[in-house]
């Protein structure tokens, strides 16, 4: 299994990016990732699946979680400890896709 750390080195860069909100299909929100250390690879994978996808569908969180790596299974372990992981669960889970909209500095 590749590690997240090798993962990240394959996508975008998000310098541009100061955070990306998160939002139900009703316009409720679901949940921001900002450009801050700790959570600068949760914004560099919801940036790639919203450039694949468009949105963060059915699809797209099956890949997100698979470029999670080993974090995916630590977070099915330990519901609450990777909250952009659980996520990406919660959407499979549910069957509830979320609209992505990226704020750029």
């Amino acid at each position: 299994m590749q590690k997240f750390s090798d993962v990240l080195l394959t996508l975008d860069g998000t310098d541009e990016v100061q955070r990306i909100e998160l939002y139900h299909e009703n316009g409720e929100p679901a949940g921001v990732i900002e450009n801050k250390p700790g959570s600068q690879g949760s914004l560099k994978v919801y940036n790639h699946l919203y450039k694949m996808y468009g949105a963060i569908t059915l699809d797209a969180a099956v890949e997100g979680l698979a470029l999670y790596a080993e974090h995916t299974e630590d977070a099915e372990n330990c519901p609450g400890k990777h909250p952009n992981v659980d996520r990406l669960i919660s959407v499979l889970e549910n069957e509830e896709p979320l609209k992505v909209k990226i704020i750029n500095h």
